[in-house]
């Protein structure tokens, strides 16, 4: 293994009950937009809502989990399957990269195949930017069904 990265994850506020087992879980198995760490040894050293719309705790939450040590934030996957999709994502990711310096990745665990149907009928992918948002967590049906 490489040398360790700690990573930040900031979840929609809309899920602040969530206890974090979908994006626990594919880290430890490497899915989803984790897939990228294959090889690497990674920590969660921060794990967070971002404040509620439009996202109070993007502004001061990733000063600390730099102080932390975390390099990469991952925004869940909650700001891609909701509805409507998180319409701030975009500006979240400026305003950190810009800020802090730090890579801000969009998604944690794959979509959901409840998620991925009911989007693909409602066409609420079909940005540029939201097809490359998603990109990390689009996976196959049977990978899909294991996280409905």
């Amino acid at each position: 293994m490489t040398q360790q990265i700690k990573i930040g994850i900031v979840i929609c506020d809309r899920y602040h009950t969530c206890a974090g087992g979908k994006c626990f879980r594919a880290l430890k198995n490497r899915e989803g937009a984790f897939a990228m760490y294959q090889d690497q040894d990674v920590e969660v050293v921060g794990y967070t809502t971002c404040g509620g719309c439009p996202g109070g705790n993007i502004e001061y939450v990733p000063e600390e989990m730099k102080k932390n040590g975390v390099t990469r934030i991952h925004f869940a996957t909650g700001f891609l399957v909701g509805f409507p999709p998180c319409p701030y994502m975009d500006h979240f990711k400026s305003f950190i990269e810009e800020k802090y310096g730090m890579e801000v990745i969009f998604g944690t665990h794959p979509i959901p195949e409840k998620y991925y149907k009911t989007h693909q009928k409602l066409d609420s992918w079909q940005s540029n930017f939201m097809q490359q948002a998603i990109k990390e967590t689009l996976t196959d049906e049977e990978t899909r069904l294991n996280y409905d």
